[in-house]
């Protein structure tokens, strides 16, 4: 078991957070500030602990100075204040960093700049560089990681830090950690939902989950290269044909437990403008492009789902993002939701479809990290992990 805040004595402390606050940010507004709010919890515990927090994040990727001003945290601080009565104060790296920590009362904190600033620098925040980690760690006595979305990450933020300092999880990365658990022994049925484009992003996954499952759904334009492995034509839908074979032999193995779609909607160029067309998977014209699950489907994975009691569900059955093809992910969303005892989301494009439809209050788990949820599934030694303290 690894130590959590709670197995720290905070008093008098500083405390090096480090979070995942990478938000989606459009026009300088913040879209969704989730991963904002399930921070809370562990800072606002360090706080009332009498302790000081300096908190760390990344947000987005830095590869240019332009970069750097599209993804400055400041708008992330003055969200967090909104929520924490202006404890928190932003401090940029050309300041100096440890007198501002040395002169903060306890019980509030600071939140540093983008820690992949320094990715400009030979990238030495993502490459784990040794001097930065040994900076970061300076800056504090005790160091929580509650960044679950960078778990399958080797960061000197993360794993760095962790390598120098008496190092715990916060209650974001318990809560996840401990979900995603569940579904070593669920309560069964226990089914999963494969959605999203490629099947390349989610073999670990899948393999490590097949034999577990009782079925297992696959939706989205990744369906269409399993269809192609079965000699469907699939018209001009996503295909990886690198992994025809793959896909076969997975079928041939399990085909009494993985459930393909058996129609599509779609229409004959990308986007949401053109009619809406609805094929039998059998009658696929050359030219089509499929973009969602078709009303049949939809009743067959229904009909499937229905004696479900766990579900675990990755990557959404349509292009989401074009309102036509919504559809399929929010007619199979409404039935879990009434119908299936614990429904845990994992991976970014469903939580967000989820949000955009209306159902994230509706579900058992919502999962903030993206790909660290499939890869933690898929191996429970991850870095972000290795080095937090053992109780």
């Amino acid at each position: 078991m690894k130590k959590t805040v709670r197995d720290f004595s905070l008093d008098f402390k500083t405390v090096i957070l480090r979070c995942d606050l990478n938000v989606t940010i459009k026009d300088n507004i913040i879209v969704d500030d989730t991963r904002i709010k399930e921070s809370l919890e562990t800072i606002k515990y360090i706080l009332e602990h009498n302790a000081k927090v300096v908190i760390l994040s990344h947000l987005g990727k830095i590869k240019t100075e332009e970069d750097k001003e599209k993804n400055n945290l400041k708008i992330v601080c003055d969200r967090l204040n909104y929520y924490l009565d202006n404890k928190i104060t932003f401090v940029e790296y050309d300041e100096d960093v440890k007198k501002v920590i040395e002169t903060t009362p306890y019980k509030k904190g600071i939140l540093l700049q983008n820690t992949r600033y320094f990715d400009l620098d030979n990238k030495k925040e993502s490459n784990c560089d040794e001097e930065l980690s040994k900076y970061f760690a300076s800056l504090g006595d005790i160091f929580i990681n509650d960044a679950f979305g960078l778990i399958h990450r080797c960061h000197a933020s993360n794993v760095g830090i962790s390598k120098l300092l008496p190092s715990g999880i916060g209650f974001l990365m318990e809560k996840e950690l401990s979900h995603l658990d569940m579904l070593d022994n669920p309560t069964r049925p226990f089914c999963v939902i494969m959605g999203g484009a490629k099947v390349s992003d989610k073999i670990e996954v899948i393999n490590s989950l097949i034999d577990k499952v009782d079925k297992l759904f696959i939706g989205g334009a990744m369906c269409f290269t399993f269809l192609k492995s079965r000699n469907i034509d699939v018209g001009n839908s996503l295909v990886e044909n690198h992994l025809l074979e793959y896909c076969s032999n997975l079928l041939d193995k399990y085909k009494d437990k993985i459930i393909l779609p058996i129609d599509i909607n779609g229409a004959f160029s990308f986007n949401n403008e053109e009619k809406l067309e609805n094929y039998s998977i059998m009658n696929i014209p050359s030219s089509f492009i499929g973009m969602d699950i078709g009303k049949k489907s939809v009743e067959l994975f229904k009909d499937e789902l229905s004696s479900c009691k766990t579900l675990f569900w990755n990557g959404p059955l349509g292009v989401y993002e074009f309102s036509k093809y919504q559809e399929g992910t929010k007619n199979i969303l409404e039935f879990v939701c009434d119908n299936i005892e614990t429904v845990i989301l994992g991976g970014g494009d469903i939580v967000s479809c989820c949000n955009i439809l209306g159902y994230n209050k509706r579900v058992s788990f919502i999962s903030t990290g993206g790909g660290a949820s499939l890869s933690y599934l898929a191996n429970k030694n991850q870095p972000g992990l290795e080095y937090i303290s053992e109780k």
